[in-house]
């Protein structure tokens, strides 16, 4: 049986490259318009795998999807980036001039308002996923309306590229991590990266000797993002991603930061990626 993997959006989307590079294209892709659309298919076991996009070199963090994971002890088991192209795409026959709006996905269209800004009288429209556009303006003959969206959903929906590489910066990946209901055990030689979640009190002081301890540990923070914990107005939790060179110093941190700080949660172990 094909490996199930769902994503967020449909055929023609990145997260649907994402997962046919991470896994393989001999896969059974569950389509999903929201991010928690996704979460639901891994809780109720009809999705095996996860594609979630996490962070973008323009647009930065996809802040709620931090939440998403932790709230629903989903676990991070991978991680791939992928260099993102932004493509204007239209019916075929049509033009720039005949484009009256152009829909896309909220951080495409952050990605490319430098292009965007060069048509003024066009309506820009937030939609749910930029391969999911590409498809109605297939489907219906949206003669008026264009989508910005990866190549493979022009070719998919047989639609016209009118305008290549149209993201403000050419150098714009996005990471994604790849998740599972239930960790996946790598041997530990295989382990050097780690996504983690704690709080720290309102002590002066208390989060540096949170990072100190990281830093007398070997762990070379690569990304820490603070979101307010609702629960508790004013509280903040920090998610941080570390690699290391050595298993035993993660283990090591892990046991001291468990003392250190409240509510310390390991989202995931796994391999870092490399950079594209």
């Amino acid at each position: 049986m094909k490996l199930k993997v769902a994503i967020q959006g449909i055929k023609g989307s990145n997260h649907h490259q994402v997962a046919n590079e991470f896994f393989g294209e001999a896969i059974e892709l569950v389509e999903c318009l929201s991010f928690e659309r996704m979460i639901d298919h891994l809780l109720n076991g009809t999705a095996e795998k996860g594609v979630m996009a996490i962070e973008n070199s323009i647009a930065g963090s996809i802040i709620p999807n931090y939440n998403l994971v932790y709230h629903n002890k989903i676990h991070i088991i991978g991680e791939h980036y992928l260099n993102i192209h932004h493509n204007l795409m239209v019916l075929n026959g049509q033009s720039i001039d005949d484009i009256k709006e152009v829909r896309t996905h909220p951080m495409a269209l952050l990605q490319c308002m430098e292009f965007l800004k060069q048509y003024p009288h066009l309506k820009l429209v937030e939609d749910v996923d930029t391969a999911e556009t590409a498809r109605q303006i297939e489907q219906n003959g949206y003669g008026h309306i264009a989508a910005i969206a990866p190549k493979m959903a022009a070719e998919l929906y047989g639609l016209q590229i009118i305008a290549s590489e149209i993201q403000t910066i050419k150098n714009n990946a996005t990471r994604f991590i790849i998740l599972k209901r239930q960790n996946k055990v790598l041997p530990k030689e295989d382990i050097n990266k780690a996504s983690l979640r704690f709080i720290t009190d309102h002590k002066r002081g208390s989060l540096a000797t949170v990072l100190n301890v990281m830093s007398d540990c070997n762990l070379n923070l690569t990304k820490i993002q603070s979101l307010p914990v609702i629960e508790t107005p004013w509280k903040y939790a920090f998610f941080v991603d570390v690699t290391f060179g050595q298993y035993d110093h993660f283990a090591k941190a892990k046991s001291l930061l468990k003392i250190m700080s409240e509510d310390f949660t390991v989202l995931g172990e796994y391999k870092n990626a490399l950079l594209p």
